[in-house]
């Protein structure tokens, strides 16, 4: 491959749930006006619309752990990102397992997005 999508991938990942975890309204500027993120069945549109439900998601704390990312570059030049992991939100003691994809892409300046964003927590 022409470019290090494995470790493109894990550094966004670890830029993604750390900052999730500190400050989520933050991650308003990983994504872009043409953006879609799937949280739990319910989609939004646009970097406005993802970062308005990321900052009203019904929890004060959040700590992620990614046990897996696993990346494969797309045809087009971008990256698919598959994310298991497991999370604690607020007072929990017990954490909920989570699976979360991404498809990475480059503006016309080269910098990587977010273009699709798809959670859910694996019950069961």
């Amino acid at each position: 491959m022409a470019f290090d999508f494995q470790g493109i991938a894990t550094q966004f990942v670890t830029h993604y749930y750390t900052t999730f975890d500190t400050d989520r309204k933050s991650l308003a500027g990983l994504y872009r006006d043409n953006s879609m993120m799937t949280f739990e069945s319910s989609q939004s549109l646009g970097a406005a619309s993802i970062a308005e439900k990321l900052a009203n998601l019904p929890f004060q704390k959040v700590k992620h752990h990614f046990d897996t990312a696993d990346a494969q570059p797309t045809a087009t030049g971008g990256i698919v990102i598959l994310v298991t992991g497991q999370l604690l939100v607020d007072e929990e003691a017990n954490p909920l397992k989570f699976s979360q994809a991404f498809q990475l892409v480059q503006d016309a300046g080269g910098q990587w997005f977010v273009f699709n964003d798809i959670f859910k927590l694996v019950f069961g």
